[in-house]
């Protein structure tokens, strides 16, 4: 059932006890929506827990609050709900948990994601620059005033998901949060550097191994990048260094669709999409069960190396008509 941001307040409002989700291998944008959610839930008086099944990426330990991010709910809440997460499988290891709850209680969904298959009970799908966003407008309903603290998780989100205001998917809307948030007291010139410029050596090292690897097909339209673990053992570096990194081949002036091929073991591949200005990314990932945005979205490949280069490739050519 879908239902409006009103609605999903009442709902917070009158229950017990709140336990709140995010996708696994989670970003910036679901982070932050969830913590600003969890936030102002204390604010009012409503107990929470945040359940996540992943470890912090590296390039987000520098948030506050991670301590309270479990592996699973309590077991006595009475209310589940799951920000940023386009379908329930999206959750890994806490899928079951938050599917089967909806037989005994009242499971939400807050998404922005255009793929998104409203598998709660309750469901609010609004497409926009980021899910910080939805979360902005539903801590608004619930009626608790912007601090710091909330407004800083908020722009983690808003900067991450929009590229640091730079997708084509900003709008009037996603600028004006932006400035009521900073307005709050969230540093802005202190996340920029967090989440786009801070490095360690690490990440440099790997940065450069890979983009001299950079490799075209279908006349320069398509880019894409290997980013293999043999590698990330050698360098000392880790997934979260690599955030970021499909950006720069998108960037090349020829290139539609770029792809970067993050090895996560052994014939695992997580493909991560980017276009510029036509191909819509989110119905090319949909072929192998994944989804995102028009923009930018992911999947998971399976196979030898140059197999899944080669499924990929012929792929991303039936998006660059």
């Amino acid at each position: 059932m879908n239902v409006t941001l009103q609605e999903i307040a009442q709902k917070l409002k009158k229950a017990k006890k709140v336990a709140l989700f995010t996708h696994m291998r989670p970003d910036g944008d679901a982070y932050g929506s969830t913590l600003a959610l969890a936030c102002a839930l204390d604010r009012l008086g409503i107990p929470c827990s945040v359940c996540n099944e992943s470890e912090v990426p590296s390039n987000l330990t520098f948030l506050t609050g991670l301590d309270r991010i479990k592996k699973a709910p309590d077991g006595d809440e009475d209310l589940y709900l799951a920000m940023d997460s386009a379908d329930g499988a999206r959750l890994g290891a806490l899928t079951e948990v938050f599917l089967a709850f909806s037989k005994k209680g009242d499971t939400i969904n807050v998404d922005h994601h255009v793929s998104n298959t409203r598998y709660a009970k309750y469901n609010y799908v609004n497409t926009c620059s980021a899910n910080c966003m939805n979360s902005f407008h539903l801590i608004e309903e619930l009626g608790v005033a912007l601090d710091k603290e909330i407004a800083q998780y908020l722009l983690v989100g808003l900067l991450t998901d929009s590229g640091n205001f730079s997708h084509d998917d900003v709008t009037e809307e996603t600028l004006a949060i932006g400035s009521k948030l900073v307005g709050a007291g969230a540093d802005i010139c202190q996340l920029q550097y967090q989440l786009f410029k801070r490095q360690p050596k690490a990440r440099a090292a790997l940065y450069a191994h890979v983009m001299s690897r950079m490799r075209y097909a279908h006349d320069d339209r398509f880019a894409f990048i290997v980013i293999d673990r043999a590698t990330m053992d050698k360098l000392g570096a880790d997934n979260g260094m690599t955030e970021g990194f499909v950006d720069f081949p998108l960037n090349v002036e020829t290139v539609e669709i770029a792809a970067s091929l993050l090895e996560m073991k052994k014939g695992q591949y997580k493909v991560s999409l980017r276009s510029k200005k036509y191909a819509d990314v989110n119905k090319l990932a949909g072929v192998y069960g994944g989804g995102g945005h028009v923009r930018a979205a992911g999947f998971m490949l399976y196979g030898d190396l140059e197999e899944v280069v080669d499924k990929l490739s012929y792929t991303v050519s039936q998006y660059l008509e």
